[in-house]
């Protein structure tokens, strides 16, 4: 909290993160009942939620609630990507970031004042830069607790923001329902509404011995303290990401090594990407494949130096990945994932002696001309986006990219 008094603590949440990011790839399905999955929804549209579709709900039920839902799929790099874009503008406000999830975060701006102005305007700050470099909606809450905070944010949605002012809390807080208390779901919600408590308000003076008849002495206790807005917890500096990974789910069943390797191709430009903006080079690539029937598994390989090398990436996911194929030759994938660990700053390339057969690895003297490229490829990304350049296997189909060096790249029209 601020010296004034000022409600410095934000909780800010990207709306439908998963649902808004596939709209943003595809601009015809915006206004329709969309959720993104697969066996259950993972996100949904505001307009398939009006018609009782809900997040961790299984398809059936969401098509049987919503007979013209539209479920597609999601691309996991394209959420961490902008995930990150979005953290990246949160700690230009503030060093004080606790990330929740992939779409939310705690901001403690008490220092931020003097910079940027009132908590309110602060809010208000990032939602703009927000919807300006990514396009995506955001609603931010800001209280006095982590607690209110989140409730805030909730009641902003969708696409606002909402600050509780100190000295209203409580009126704020005991007119909303119940079942926004964290740890309210439908059997406490049930289970309360039985003892004709529907308002926060009305737990807030009950007594604790006739909550706890209901949901046990700690629980009651829990909730009771949270309905009077009792909450002594501060924002947490979360630590570095100790690996940076993304994956895509393709369907089907495939063992067609070209198509697998365009798959990998992208991947890697995107694991890549990332590791070089946080300059951050890793030494450890673990593939994670998954068969027809969800069965997964995992491989993994150490290399002798770090790198963030796209074309490394890639012919090390590639090696693993065929390994997979000779290692199951009567089953085909559906999904493909590639993560770095093992991660450290990134430095000037330390060249190795020519000792080994491959030069392809990390610390040869050819990386130095994958360097470049990725250099190259990152700057243009930077100022034209990210789809102005990309592997020329999406192009081709017929070669895998990176295979011809320098020549693996294509820019687009």
């Amino acid at each position: 909290m601020g010296s004034d008094g000022e409600p410095t603590i934000l909780h800010a949440d990207l709306d439908a993160f998963y649902a808004s990011v596939v709209l943003l790839h595809r601009p015809d399905l915006v206004g329709k009942p969309v959720a993104v999955g697969g066996g259950v929804v993972l996100s949904a549209t505001y307009e398939a939620r009006a018609m009782g579709v809900a997040g961790a709900m299984r398809i059936g039920e969401a098509r049987r609630r919503c007979p013209g839902l539209i479920v597609v799929d999601g691309n996991f790099g394209d959420f961490v990507e902008y995930s990150d874009r979005v953290f990246d503008v949160f700690r230009d406000f503030t060093p004080l970031v606790e990330p929740v999830s992939i779409d939310e975060a705690f901001l403690d701006v008490s220092g931020a004042g003097n910079l940027f102005g009132s908590p309110a305007h602060i809010a208000e700050l990032i939602r703009d830069r927000v919807r300006i470099e990514t396009g995506l909606p955001i609603s931010v809450g800001g209280a006095l607790t982590k607690f209110l905070a989140k409730i805030a944010s909730r009641v902003a949605k969708p696409d606002g923001s909402l600050i509780v002012a100190p000295g209203t809390e409580i009126d704020f807080l005991h007119a909303l329902s119940v079942d926004h208390l964290w740890g309210v779901g439908p059997v406490t919600l049930e289970g309360l509404n039985s003892l004709g408590i529907s308002l926060i308000g009305d737990l807030a003076r009950a007594p604790t011995t006739l909550l706890a008849s209901r949901m046990g002495s700690y629980r009651a206790r829990h909730l009771h303290a949270l309905a009077w807005n009792r909450d002594p917890r501060g924002v947490v500096i979360g630590r570095r990401s100790s690996s940076v990974g993304a994956q895509s789910a393709f369907g089907g069943e495939h063992r067609d090594r070209e198509f697998l390797r365009g798959v990998l191709a992208r991947l890697s430009s995107r694991v890549g990407a990332r590791m070089r903006r946080k300059g951050r080079a890793g030494r450890t690539l673990t593939l994670r494949a998954r068969f027809r029937d969800l069965e997964s598994i995992t491989r993994s390989t150490t290399m002798r130096t770090a790198s963030a090398s796209s074309a490394v990436l890639f012919r090390t996911a590639v090696d693993l990945t065929d390994g997979v194929l000779d290692e199951f030759p009567d089953r085909g994938l559906s999904l493909l994932g590639i993560s770095m660990s093992n991660l450290v700053p990134a430095s000037p390339l330390q060249l190795e002696l020519p000792l080994f057969d491959d030069d392809f690895v990390g610390g040869s003297p050819r990386e130095l001309e994958f360097q470049a490229l990725d250099a190259a490829v990152d700057d243009l990304r930077e100022r034209f986006g990210r789809d102005v350049v990309g592997p020329g296997s999406d192009l081709l189909g017929d070669r895998p990219a990176f295979a011809e060096g320098l020549s693996g790249i294509m820019t687009r029209d």
